[in-house]
């Protein structure tokens, strides 16, 4: 027999138990990963390097807290890689000139 969705009766088909429970959570992973993402392209070219020196001072901090908080491994998994990518990308922004305009 299928699992039961509390409350409902019903047999969760197609959706997804732990996105549904862990709101928050998912949404800072995503941008995590999305933050960090840009701050390792941004800080690659370097007439951006700014923004993306910028990108990596907010993504890391945000995919730490994100880690802090994840709930399910799906989220642990992209909070890590939203760290490397904001942590190599702040580096690449660093070596071109870093929050030198």
């Amino acid at each position: 027999m299928p699992e039961e969705v509390a409350g409902g009766g019903r047999a969760a088909v197609g959706v997804d138990a732990q996105a549904e429970r862990h709101p928050l959570e998912n949404a800072l992973a995503v941008a995590a990963i999305t933050i960090g993402v840009g701050a390792l392209i941004l800080g690659s070219v370097p007439a951006t390097h700014f923004f993306g020196a910028l990108a990596a001072v907010i993504g890391l901090p945000l995919a730490l807290y994100s880690q802090l908080i994840s709930a399910t491994t799906n989220e642990r998994w992209l909070n890590v890689i939203g760290m490397v990518t904001a942590f190599i990308g702040g580096a690449f922004a660093l070596r071109h000139g870093g929050f030198g305009l």
